[in-house]
């Protein structure tokens, strides 16, 4: 643009927008609530039932209710206090109004309502408003109930009494916006694991759950007096355990809580949740950095006393002392500094040391105490660190050696010629037959081929060092060039896209499976970071008149057939049971060109969930598996005969 042009460009106040209200949330959802899918419609429930929450550690909650209404509304109940209903001193409107209209608005900034809160910076109550097409706020306290209505993030009505009560507490319904939402519609199982873990962080709380849409009716009532010790028994139901009695203890100071629940198994991966009021804080932080270190020092010093370590110089370390441990680090504190707005991670540096302090002293006593139990606890580190330098010398053998320590790649890989991995991908394709077809399809500049013989070994039930015996994983980890376990470095991830190709029936779906586990596992960062991705074939082919449609769907296959049914003609339909039935221009169209093919990105999400459904589908206790299988046989679509 030439100087005279930017001369004639007016910059003025007028162009300044400025978002009054709660204007911004409807404008930028995804700010508040990271998306408008699933994920984000599921978090208003959560922020609402955090304030109930809330209301249950100051001491004055006992009982939630939450109930999806025959509508796909949400309606929370609660026998707390009751929102204040009196006049904002500066605001002059009543301070229920404020809360739920009002940005950062709340009792948890410093003004003595909470001592220690979760929620989303104090905006909960608000964001759900504005992202409500209508909200009914109905509070019960000093004598009489009042009812307030708001839509859109505005007040529709004044706050009204509208009638009488003995008993406190708060009610909340809200309607999502169709308009913002890509689709209003709740899931009871999302709800359900959520919420059960909110009762389970908060011992003696009382949480149902209600589902009163029509053929969904249902109901669970989620009630622990041990809070995160039935948390650890709940995680390890699938799992045996190696020693019984659960290791817990819990601090309390003015101003700070901990409480830490451990009991080991005989699995070989770990799980270890930490929480910081009541958020699952799955990047870590000061509070998990003190847990890890106090178990690491507890431990050798524990191991050196009694002989389980014969050399001086000999030490477990942190993945040693961890090998099987399910165990739940959850600290209340004033003022928590979180970082990021999603608060993944715990800041606050006077936290490391009071868990450190507290971690250490009690896991002293409970191995002195308990001299049985701590036996078979020690003797399944040293296991463990065995099986870790077994496992070191065998990743050492998958590497090629040369002066630089640069692997070659496996013979079987049709790499691509892209060298920048964030514009690099690679498909693991099942079967040689289906790899011959992806490698001639391919766009050879950017898309890898990995052909996979078979199904892999099932890890959930083989040790690292068994599972780097495997040519199929050896060549996977050599082929995304980041390591695996502990020398795992996402920096070093030769592709960003990493696409599972496999059959649309019963053996693709269990190699799949078998992947996820693996990547779960030992490749944790893959699934947290949005690496892995599951290609779709078609299931159906439909020819007509020599044009070809493809449909990936029973509900695409009905609309394609009623749309081709219009005019008269022939139509052949194809059934697509495997990746080998198509050449590779039909697999390149279908399913590999960027433009044409759809994937599904495979994140973690829940760490608690995933732990759960990888342990119930792929470790070797049947009953678990036999009732998952009975209890989801009705969502079946396609089995193989």
């Amino acid at each position: 643009m030439s100087t005279e042009n930017k001369k004639n460009v007016s910059y003025n106040a007028s162009q300044i927008q400025v978002l009054e209200g709660l204007e911004p949330v409807r404008v930028r959802p995804g700010m508040y609530i990271g998306s408008t899918g699933p994920k984000g419609l599921h978090h208003l429930v959560y922020e609402i039932v955090d304030n109930s929450i809330d209301e249950a550690l100051a001491g004055y909650c006992n009982n939630i209710e939450i109930t999806i209404q025959k509508d796909n509304s949400i309606r929370v109940v609660d026998d707390g206090r009751g929102m204040p209903i009196d006049n904002h001193p500066k605001l002059k409107i009543p301070a229920v109004e404020v809360i739920h209209t009002v940005l950062h608005a709340g009792g948890k900034f410093g003004g003595g309502g909470y001592k220690v809160s979760g929620g989303l910076h104090g905006v909960g109550a608000s964001v759900v408003n504005a992202l409500s097409c209508h909200m009914e706020v109905e509070i019960k306290r000093d004598g009489k109930v009042y009812k307030q209505i708001y839509e859109k993030g505005k007040t529709i009505t004044k706050l009204e009494v509208t009638g009488t009560s003995k008993e406190t507490g708060s009610m909340t319904q809200f309607w999502p916006d169709p308009e913002i939402f890509e689709e209003v519609l709740f899931e009871y199982g999302i709800l359900e694991h959520r919420l059960r873990e909110m009762a389970f962080l908060n011992k003696g709380v009382k949480i149902t759950l209600s589902d009163e849409r029509e053929g969904s009716e249902k109901s669970d009532i989620f009630h622990y007096e041990g809070g995160i010790k039935e948390f650890v028994k709940h995680l390890n139901k699938n799992k045996d355990t190696i020693h019984d009695d659960i290791i817990y203890f819990e601090y309390k100071s003015d101003e700070k809580e901990l409480e830490v629940a451990i009991q080991y198994t005989d699995r070989y991966s770990e799980l270890v949740l930490a929480y910081a009021n009541n958020i699952n804080t799955i990047e870590g932080g000061t509070h998990l950095i003190g847990f890890k270190s106090a178990l690491t020092r507890v431990f050798n010093d524990y191991a050196r006393k009694n002989k389980y370590l014969k050399d001086a110089d000999q030490a477990l370390s942190g993945d040693d002392v961890r090998e099987g441990i399910t165990a739940i680090i959850s600290v209340k504190l004033i003022n928590p500094e979180f970082e990021g707005q999603t608060k993944a991670k715990l800041g606050n540096g006077f936290m490391r040391g009071f868990v450190e302090t507290n971690t250490n002293n009690n896991l002293n006593a409970f191995l002195e105490e308990n001299p049985k139990q701590a036996k078979s606890i020690m003797e399944k580190c040293v296991r463990a660190a065995k099986a870790r330098d077994a496992a070191r010398k065998a990743r050492e053998m998958t590497r090629k050696n040369s002066a630089l320590e640069k692997t070659s790649l496996p013979g079987k890989l049709a790499d691509c010629a892209e060298k920048d991995p964030a514009l690099s991908e690679i498909y693991l394709v099942e079967g040689d037959s289906a790899g011959g077809s992806a490698k001639s399809g391919r766009d050879r500049h950017r898309q890898a081929v990995l052909p996979l013989r078979g199904k892999i070994l099932n890890v959930e039930k083989a040790t690292l060092s068994r599972a780097l015996s495997s040519d199929e994983i050896k060549n996977m980890i050599t082929a995304f060039g980041c390591g695996i376990g502990a020398d795992f470095d996402i920096e070093k991830l030769r592709y960003h896209k990493i696409i599972i190709m496999t059959d649309a029936d019963v053996d693709g779906a269990h190699i799949r499976t078998l992947l996820l586990t693996f990547f779960y596992r030992y490749m944790t960062p893959l699934l947290e970071g949005g690496f892995v991705y599951a290609a779709q074939p078609p299931l159906f082919q439909l020819k007509k008149q020599k044009k070809i449609h493809y449909t990936y769907s029973d509900k695409e296959q009905e609309k394609m057939l009623e749309k081709l049914s219009e005019t008269p003609g022939k139509i052949d339909i194809q059934r697509y049971k495997g990746l080998g039935e198509m050449d590779y221009n039909q697999l390149w169209e279908t399913t590999m060109n960027y433009e044409t093919r759809t994937l599904i990105q495979i994140m973690l999400e829940d760490a608690t969930a995933a732990d759960e459904i990888f342990t119930t589908l792929m470790g070797d206790k049947v009953p678990p598996r036999k009732k998952f299988i009975e209890d989801n046989a009705r969502y079946v679509k396609h089995l193989d005969v």
